[in-house]
């Protein structure tokens, strides 16, 4: 599969892509876009002190603020207008999908094609301007009981920081659909993707200093750059492997002519939820840390201070639960995006079948068993990719920015890029084809 993989970016070449006039406008509109992006995490709320919120911020970096300044590409840590970034509409879309698989209504919409599509999307907008709204009032108060980082609070520093922070968040919800729309690439995904790759070398010089100072050793660093290069090689290959059910078509007559059958395969991706198990299980093992931060006390006695003690990075009970809910979530999330009775409805529509099967209920629950089986090799896959580099990120004082978390995105996001990059450049090739032959016909003529 990784084989798979370098030949797509080998197919690749600047030549080609110099001459496809449409891919070129794609990617200076998504790397313009992306400019604006890192732009707006430079710009702060209003009635700020820096230095109070940068002395505030690295006493609790270490719960999930840390996290989030790593989704945001520094914006939190600057407290900027983007310091939301795109996680409540993230949050939202999730959401929806989850009701989606409950509520009959919106079920219905789902199955109406591009028209309930738009209306689902809509959902998603409002409860995107509602959890972000939520989510920066809970910032303002915070920010307001801290101390000395709001310079005048009071309700004109709440309100102007709420709309603030949403309307960056809508900003970017708007400049991402733009990205998937008129550039290259998922938007979203790209807006995150960003967001981490801008300070990893920052994250990169910090720690190279670190070494120098002796505070970590030069072993520890040369095996974190070769341990990222395997973890590279090893996401590539398991995001790129499948599982393809084979899927016959019967003999059909159309008219007076009688068409043979066809065969095509159904793939299963072995990671099918993505990134966002490794995304949810970090959000909630961080919470107690973060909460704990929060707490005016430190005589480390309390519910709270006690939880966190347990799960501190390095800690079994850490390593334990962080695993369980990576297990959890991809079997969760799987399940939400993949419906194997939807699926074997419309195979049997079309008159699709796999082998030895019968088509209908025997169906789907063979390709729910299927999807079961490489679920559970997913599931260790991003168990195996989160946990190592966690051990590295605790025991070796690493930034956030060398887990498993930031690498699967970084190296997934650049798969689908590239991938779609190659997709143009075929359907430019494909349009030079028929343009000569458009010529060839004429001259002929």
């Amino acid at each position: 599969m990784a084989s798979a993989a370098e030949q797509l970016a080998a197919n690749i070449n600047f030549g080609a892509i110099a001459k496809a006039e449409e891919l070129k406008k794609r990617i200076w509109f998504t790397l313009g876009a992306l400019l604006i992006y890192r732009l707006g995490t430079y710009i702060p709320l209003p009635g700020i002190n820096p230095e109070a919120l940068r002395q505030s911020f690295q006493s609790a970096s270490g719960g999930v603020l840390g996290l989030f300044n790593m989704f945001s590409g520094g914006a939190v840590e600057r407290m900027a207008i983007f310091a939301l970034n795109i996680m409540p509409y993230i949050s939202a879309s999730i959401i929806v999908q989850l009701l989606t698989s409950v509520l009959p209504s919106l079920e219905a919409l789902k199955k109406e094609g591009e028209a309930g599509r738009k209306i689902l999307n809509q959902y998603t907008r409002y409860l995107t301007v509602l959890l972000a709204v939520f989510q920066s009032w809970g910032i303002a108060v915070g920010l307001q009981s801290s101390g000395s980082i709001v310079s005048a609070p009071g309700p004109f520093f709440l309100i102007s920081a709420v709309i603030t922070l949403t309307g960056g968040t809508m900003f970017l919800m708007w400049l991402g659909e733009q990205i998937t729309s008129r550039g290259i690439g998922n938007g979203t995904s790209l807006i995150i993707f960003a967001g981490i790759v801008a300070n990893l070398p920052q994250a990169i010089a910090g720690t190279l200093e670190l070494g120098r100072q002796g505070a970590i050793s030069t072993p520890i660093i040369l095996g974190v750059l070769v341990m990222a290069v395997l973890i590279i090689y090893f996401v590539v290959f398991m995001e790129r492997a499948q599982r393809r059910l084979l899927i016959n078509y019967p003999k059909r007559q159309v008219g007076n002519r009688m068409y043979e059958g066809q065969t095509s395969f159904l793939p299963l991706k072995l990671n099918t939820s993505g990134v966002i198990p490794p995304i949810f299980a970090s959000s909630l093992l961080l919470l107690p840390a973060t909460i704990a931060s929060f707490q005016t006390s430190t005589d480390g006695t309390g519910f709270i201070a006690t939880l966190t003690a347990y799960l501190g990075h390095g800690r079994p009970a850490y390593m334990f639960l962080y695993a369980a809910l990576i297990v959890f979530f991809a079997f969760f999330y799987t399940a939400i995006v993949f419906n194997p009775q939807e699926t074997a409805d419309n195979l049997k529509k079309h008159g699709g079948f796999i082998p030895g099967i019968r088509p209908g209920e025997r169906t789907a629950e063979f390709i729910d068993q299927v999807l079961t089986r490489i679920t559970v090799l997913g599931a260790a896959y991003l168990v195996i990719i989160c946990l190592i580099p966690e051990f590295l990120v605790s025991y070796a004082a690493l930034p956030f920015y060398f887990g498993g978390t930031s690498l699967l995105i970084v190296v997934s996001v650049t798969m689908d890029t590239v991938a779609q990059v190659h997709g143009h450049l075929l359907a430019h090739q494909y349009e030079g084809l028929v343009k000569k032959a458009k010529l060839r016909g004429a001259r002929r003529r």
